[in-house]
């Protein structure tokens, strides 16, 4: 069972644990790849949050399938051979922070939704478009940025 960047987006994370560990047979193994809250995407997720509207009750936040701690409390001990390891990716197709923003805003459904949310207030927007960017700028050296991520793999227990 994989998912790479998709199950941190489940908005409960317990019963999507549970529903992976169902649908992997008996020794199969699980590998996960989510981005982690300390890393680029999990900043700005954290960037994004006072603009967007409150969760529903229970719903947990995306990046947090990034926290070692998190992952080991859901799978428990229904696995094995947990492995972890923080890896980066290296990304170099923005050559301005404004480049990312305007390619997020347009192209990543987190961030189109909360500038949905902001769209009738053009202060909010104008706000969300300098933290964005500041962010970027912050993470950007000679052009490039490095996201980091979680990667899990780990045996389901019999």
């Amino acid at each position: 069972m994989m998912s790479c960047v998709g199950v941190m987006f489940a908005p409960h994370h317990r019963p999507a644990a549970e529903e992976m560990l169902r649908v992997c047979r008996t020794g199969g193994t699980i590998g996960l790849a989510n981005w982690t809250p300390e890393g680029f995407v999990g900043r700005m997720f954290a960037a994004m949050k006072p603009f967007a509207p409150p969760p529903p009750p229970g719903v947990q936040p995306p990046p947090l399938w990034g926290d070692e701690e998190h992952v080991h409390e859901l799978l428990g001990d229904a696995v094995t051979d947990v492995d972890t390891r923080r890896e980066t990716v290296r990304v170099d197709r923005f050559g301005e922070p404004s480049g990312f923003r305007e390619f997020f805003k347009a192209c990543y459904g987190p961030t189109i939704a909360v500038y949905r949310a902001v769209a009738g207030d053009p202060d909010r927007v104008a706000a969300l478009d300098a933290a964005l960017d500041a962010l970027a700028a912050e993470h950007t050296v000679d052009g490039v940025m490095e996201w980091e991520y979680l990667l899990l793999t780990a045996h389901r227990r019999g």
